[in-house]
């Protein structure tokens, strides 16, 4: 199967995952985001998407640039507009200058992006001394390829629980996540993330890893309530750019 593009599935973010209608983002995603962004007046979000991130910020007085490489979610973030400039461009070459952002914000994206050292080393650059970088990912230990929530029928009770791939082996993934749409992962262990942010001027000030909100469960009737409660689904890691390389 040849690589999956994004373009060829945009439609299918947009309308499963935005516009109010995705709880984990309702709920979850955009209040950690607003709340651990909070007083950044210049804030770039880095694979925008369709701008949801970036129109909240905004809302929040910050002035917000949204970049995205998928033209037909700039086509969308641009028409439903909300405050932010939006323009196409990848991760791992940012048209921003160095040191002019208060901070950013990467949702959901790094976990697709090939050349992770060269995007957090561009992260790093653009942000000033001192400002602040809010990484979300799909959790990297739960998510790992062929992991998931297994019914165990051979025991009486049946038992559940949560099982994880291989978790410590980088590897590149397709998984057809709805009918007809397929969708290419790149699993990394936490410590690629942790020490990459690092190695690029980076610290961590704090590691969040939520329980997935009532929104998600609701909707989710099918799931252990037990089991998903406690197995996150997202991490979200919080930094902040230093103001001299050590």
């Amino acid at each position: 199967m040849t690589e999956p593009r994004w373009d060829e599935h945009a439609d299918w973010w947009q309308r499963e995952f935005t516009d109010g209608v995705d709880p984990e983002y309702v709920e979850q995603i955009i209040p950690l985001a607003r709340e651990h962004l909070r007083g950044r007046t210049r804030v770039l979000d880095i694979g925008t998407g369709e701008g949801q991130i970036a129109r909240a910020l905004a809302g929040d007085g910050a002035e917000v640039v949204g970049l995205d490489p998928t033209s037909s979610q700039i086509e969308v973030a641009v028409g439903r507009g909300g405050g932010p400039v939006f323009g196409l461009a990848g991760s791992d070459s940012l048209p921003v200058a160095s040191a002019s952002m208060d901070a950013v914000v990467v949702c959901l994206v790094f976990e697709h992006v090939d050349a992770i050292d060269d995007s957090l080393a561009e992260v790093a650059r653009v942000l000033r001394p001192g400002g602040r970088f809010v990484l979300f990912l799909n959790h990297p230990l739960l998510q790992t390829p062929e992991s998931g929530m297994i019914i165990d029928h051979m025991i009486e009770p049946p038992e559940t629980y949560w099982r994880i791939g291989p978790y410590l082996r980088e590897a590149v993934t397709v998984e057809e996540v709805q009918k007809g749409v397929f969708v290419r992962f790149v699993h990394r262990p936490l410590s690629r993330y942790v020490n990459g942010m690092i190695d690029a001027g980076i610290d961590i000030v704090r590691l969040l890893e939520p329980a997935p909100p009532p929104g998600f469960l609701a909707k989710a009737p099918e799931y252990e309530e037990d089991v998903v409660v406690t197995t996150p689904r997202l991490l979200c890691l919080v930094g902040d750019r230093r103001s001299s390389d050590r």
